[in-house]
């Protein structure tokens, strides 16, 4: 079969395509790399079946991560002038790939084979799955970039629900024990089951995108009307002279400070509830509510990203990000000062910094698209995401050896967790003030009117007859493009809550 059908020019809509088409198309995309977020579900059966330390397979997901934001930034360009269907496919590919190279390597027990297939080559399927719908939702929802953004964003917060459910009961049914962790062969097997059906679904969504055509606007929007908000551009701004802004370096700051605070709750969140509840030896809160803890941070991270991305639609993004970072450097003070009061006080503080950290991650593609155009925002949202692939090692690194000076870590109570809460609201304040330096970007940077007639760059290929195979607009295919993705969805959140209603049993 060519290989014509994934360029840009097969992909331009036809008349009458339904732009809702596109949020399903996106989320099937990122629900399925959303995973990455659920490897504590077996992390326990391979340092069992590899003979070896937390740390070491540990690292598979540092460098899945690592790999996630060097690809996003080496490959954005691409991205943007390929068109989606091609940077997806090669994200399911890559993704797939990954779990099978992984497999393998467990079943052989080489270690190295998991840190290349699902480390290396699925952490590439990770950075061109997350950008890949970016810039083509932005283009489809020009009234609503916020929204958009905030609805594929939230599948990547979301994929963990379901994949954390729906792995444990696959471990049991492949053999691994009663809780399903305890057979290292059976994770190869569930590794195989999942690369395959992410596959199926990543190229459904690859199947299901497409890019407007040259001119095309939402029904009743004036694009004039952005002129009159102060942090919108109209201008455009390539990829190559935004990391000449300093506004783009300060949003590296932001999204590095926000990434880096949100960690600190999200890397240590079963341990430290239990924690601050720990009268001796014993803790009130027993490991099954702490495990729900983290399906109730889940939660609130996805609905953070949908929420609070699409509230910035109304008030700006600058404020938006003054909410998550001062708002949060109050409720990180909270935390450590009164987090002890009652559990129930301790999951809404904890919750709400998420969904701020959630928030984040979802806003700061459409801050972009104000500040640069949307020109080439995919490839500086991949350049970007280098933030998160520091944030990812900092992070853990921070809060880890402050808490290793603190003594035994099955023995740390709240006092000890506060010396790290407290270094968060350092790093907050950080990005909050990085957020308050932002300011337009200056007229030197921005592209010459027409640029993308005669730079042979992405948005040209939209100006072309379109010769794609678009499905017809019907009235079946958008209920079943959401159904594909919501019902998993649903299904997710379903596990979550009632895992999570141990917390207040």
């Amino acid at each position: 079969m060519s290989l014509t059908v994934l360029d840009r020019e097969r992909t331009v809509a036809g008349t009458g395509f339904n732009r809702w088409l596109i949020p399903p198309a996106a989320l099937a995309v990122h629900l399925c790399i959303g995973q990455v977020y659920a490897t504590s579900v077996y992390k326990d059966a391979l340092v069992s079946h590899f003979d070896t330390s937390l740390t070491a397979v540990g690292a598979v997901f540092s460098i899945a991560i690592v790999m996630l934001g060097l690809s996003a930034a080496v490959f954005g360009t691409w991205v943007d002038t390929g068109g989606p269907r091609r940077a997806m496919v090669a994200s399911a590919t890559c993704w797939a790939t990954g779990f099978m190279v992984g497999a393998a390597g467990i079943a052989t027990e080489q270690i190295w084979l998991l840190y290349l297939g699902y480390g290396v080559i699925g952490g590439i399927g990770l950075g061109l799955g997350y950008i890949a719908p970016v810039s083509t939702l932005i283009k489809w929802f020009p009234d609503r970039p916020g929204l958009a953004t905030g609805m594929a964003i939230m599948g990547f917060g979301g994929g963990a629900m379901i994949a954390s459910p729906l792995s444990a009961k696959l471990l049991d049914l492949y053999g691994g024990g009663p809780d399903g962790l305890q057979d290292g062969n059976s994770v190869a097997k569930l590794f195989v089951t999942l690369g395959l059906i992410y596959l199926v679904v990543m190229l459904f969504g690859a199947w299901l995108v497409r890019v407007p055509p040259a001119g095309w606007k939402p029904a009743g929007f004036d694009p004039s009307s952005i002129k009159t908000k102060s942090m919108v551009t109209t201008a455009s701004v390539s990829a190559a002279n935004a990391v000449r802004t300093p506004q783009f370096w300060l949003l590296w700051v932001v999204l590095f400070c926000n990434v880096t605070a949100g960690i600190g709750i999200l890397e240590q969140a079963s341990p430290m509830i239990q924690g601050f509840f720990r009268d001796g030896d014993t803790s009130s809160v027993s490991l099954a509510a702490a495990a729900g803890f983290v399906g109730v941070l889940s939660l609130f991270n996805m609905a953070g990203r949908f929420v609070w991305s699409s509230t910035s639609d109304a008030i700006g993004r600058k404020p938006i990000y003054i909410l998550y970072l001062g708002a949060g450097i109050g409720l990180y003070l909270l935390l450590a000062t009164v987090g002890t009061t009652s559990t129930v006080v301790f999951v809404i503080l904890a919750g709400l910094i998420i969904s701020f950290y959630g928030g984040g991650f979802a806003t700061v593609p459409a801050y972009l698209r104000d500040l640069f155009g949307p020109f080439q925002v995919g490839a500086i949202h991949g350049r970007l995401l280098t933030a998160w692939a520091a944030a990812g090692v900092a992070g853990p690194l921070i809060v880890n050896g402050i808490l290793d000076r603190q003594g035994d870590p099955s023995q740390l109570v709240a006092a000890d967790y506060r010396p790290a809460l407290f270094t968060m609201v350092g790093v907050l304040v950080v990005g909050l003030l990085a957020n308050l330096l932002v300011r337009p970007v200056a007229d030197k940077f921005h592209e010459p009117e027409k640029a993308d007639a005669t730079a042979g760059l992405a948005d040209r290929h939209e100006g072309r007859t379109s010769v794609n195979d678009a499905p017809a607009p019907t009235p079946v295919l958008l209920p079943v493009a959401w159904l594909v993705v919501g019902l998993p969805l649903l299904w997710g959140v379903y596990e979550t809550v009632v895992k999570g209603s141990a917390l207040f049993g």
